[in-house]
């Protein structure tokens, strides 16, 4: 059995699977955060709701045209030009927006459990708000080169990079802005938060906050685990980019690729898995959101009038 065909099993199983937990995961989110005033009003959760979002159009536009690619050979990058642009501009754009939320929501807790009165002010839904508004401006002002750049090579038929200084941007975005950045800002300020949480005791909703406080944490677990292998293989392939490698390897090293690939994708479909884990109060909301249907039967004693007099009849109510 080759490498090849392994590797091609992997991307539709294993992605196919990826794709069904994370549209599900993430559409809980989006309805609980949503709904439940106590997490609509509060800045931390507006960010998991709009990472949320983005990891749904992520997966779609991503995950599953890979999955189609590699199961059944239909790849529209290789055929449509505008349809190869779109996508190399989303998959640049989306990724960003969601993992810089998920970077402002730790930060964001930071904030929220500080001692100091001056530094709690900055976690504010309408300063979150704002910054949502100016992450999504900055990141697609990113994805125009992407947008300009993308087009079907003539040699290979693929959808490529066509501009030589760009492509040597692309590597330091995978390895910076995707892996080493997100990590660092979210371990450090996650730190920083559990140092806040265990210093202080006079927060106000202090079983709430420390609750929104483990989820995030939770998420910083899920960060680190989703990206440091697909970083330390970016940091890999740019090291030994200028060796001389033989067939047998660079098969091994697309098989490496093709797994570790998929490693970031628990984050982008992971972190509705994470909040069960992490809040009782969320497993609350999605119980209560999951099973609204069932209702306590009622027997109401309803009076029907008869010949003799006035008979009572049940009728059962939901």
């Amino acid at each position: 059995m080759s490498l090849l065909y392994i590797s091609q099993q992997v991307t539709i199983y294993a992605g196919l699977s990826l794709a069904i937990i994370g549209l599900i995961g993430n559409s809980m989110n989006i309805l609980i955060f949503s709904t439940l005033l106590s997490y609509r009003t509060t800045s931390c959760t507006f960010y998991f709701l709009i990472s949320s979002l983005f990891n749904i159009a992520y997966v779609i536009i991503n995950l599953i045209s890979r999955i189609i690619s590699a199961g059944y050979g239909i790849d529209p990058t290789r055929t449509s030009l505008a349809w190869c642009k779109i996508r190399q501009f989303c998959l640049f754009t989306l990724s960003l927006i969601t993992i810089t939320c998920s970077c402002l929501a730790t930060i964001d807790q930071y904030f929220a459990s500080s001692q100091n009165a001056n530094i709690r002010r900055w976690s504010n839904i309408k300063l979150t708000h704002r910054l949502v508004c100016i992450v999504m401006i900055v990141w697609c002002i990113h994805g125009i080169p992407p947008l300009l750049y993308s087009d079907i090579s003539p040699i290979t038929k693929s959808c490529v990079n066509m501009n030589a200084a760009y492509g040597v941007y692309i590597p330091i975005y995978l390895l910076g802005l995707i892996c080493v950045v997100p990590i660092l800002v979210m371990v450090i300020f996650g730190y920083l938060t559990y140092r806040n949480i265990h210093m202080t005791r006079g927060l106000v909703r202090q079983y709430a906050d420390r609750q929104l406080v483990r989820m995030t944490l939770f998420q910083v677990i899920l960060v680190v685990f989703s990206f440091f292998p697909y970083g330390t293989y970016s940091a890999y392939s740019l090291v030994t980019a200028g060796m001389t490698k033989d067939g047998n390897r660079l098969l091994q090293e697309a098989f490496a690729i093709t797994v570790l690939s998929l490693v970031p994708y628990f984050y982008y479909c992971g972190s509705c898995y994470v909040f069960l884990m992490s809040s009782s109060r969320y497993r609350r909301a999605m119980k209560t959101r999951l099973l609204f249907w069932r209702r306590t039967i009622q027997v109401v004693p309803i009076p029907m009038a008869t010949f003799g007099g006035t008979a009572l009849s049940n009728r059962t109510r939901q």
